[in-house]
């Protein structure tokens, strides 16, 4: 699968979508705290415009525009917005703080956990997220998930796809940028790792915004490319590659 190269060491991972189930987490957590307040909207409608508003705002921290600003305090930013466009900009703050924080509370995928245990006695593992640090510790936690840190945005002070992101990532666990693995749904994720010497493993996530609407498979051309994320343990256990 992956010959000429120096052995893997650690994988890095893509958190949103490839490893949680963003969609319908924020559809149930917006259900929960606003049914009861006499609130019913289309909850699934609701996520996807607030998750349509991330990399707008996050191209603004890209562009200089704005100053670096944890993703929870993007998200804040962009769920007022969304409330506006609902009819709801009168919700109390005490609820739009609670709802601010439905991204700590996603539900992984089925197969991460396992498939993460199963990665973790040969490889370093971390998050490469955009997502800040409390919000990766809260889903870990959440879902059982194995880490060796957590590393990304809030550490490079920059959002992916910029360079600084997947190089300080890999630097924060002492290897050069050729024994690190990015793992990740979304091709534009993995072709700005690669361009950056990484290797890159696809998982694909076919339902990710809605039943059928996520990739099956890779846009670019990947060292790997699983169906989950077990698959790509299974892939990788039986490769020489990550042999010292």
């Amino acid at each position: 699968m992956i010959q000429n190269s120096p052995p893997i060491r650690a994988l890095l991972f893509d958190v949103f979508g490839t490893l949680v189930d963003w969609r319908r987490g924020i559809a149930r957590e917006t259900q929960a705290l606003l049914s009861p307040l006499d609130i019913t909207v289309d909850w699934l409608a609701f996520a996807d415009a607030w998750r349509a508003q991330y990399q707008p705002t996050m191209d603004q921290v890209r562009q200089g525009r704005i100053p670096f600003s944890k993703l929870d305090q993007l998200h804040r930013r962009n769920l007022d917005k969304v409330l506006e466009d609902f009819g709801l900009e009168e919700l109390a703050e005490e609820t739009r703080v609670r709802l601010n924080l439905a991204w700590h509370r996603l539900d992984a995928w089925p197969d991460v956990k396992a498939g993460l245990e199963r990665l973790h006695p040969k490889f370093r593992l971390a998050p490469c997220s955009n997502g800040n640090i409390s919000l990766m510790v809260d889903l870990a936690k959440r879902n059982g998930l194995v880490w060796d840190a957590i590393l990304g945005a809030e550490i490079a002070r920059d959002y992916k796809p910029k360079p600084v992101v997947y190089l300080v990532s890999a630097a924060a666990f002492d290897c050069e940028p050729a024994e690190v693995m990015m793992v990740a749904a979304h091709s534009s994720d993995l072709a700005a790792a690669a361009a950056l010497g990484l290797r890159t493993a696809f998982i694909a996530r076919p339902n990710e915004h809605g039943p059928g609407k996520g990739d099956s498979r890779a846009g670019i051309a990947v060292d790997a490319s699983a169906t989950s994320v077990l698959d790509l343990a299974e892939q990788l256990a039986a490769d020489d590659a990550w042999k010292e």
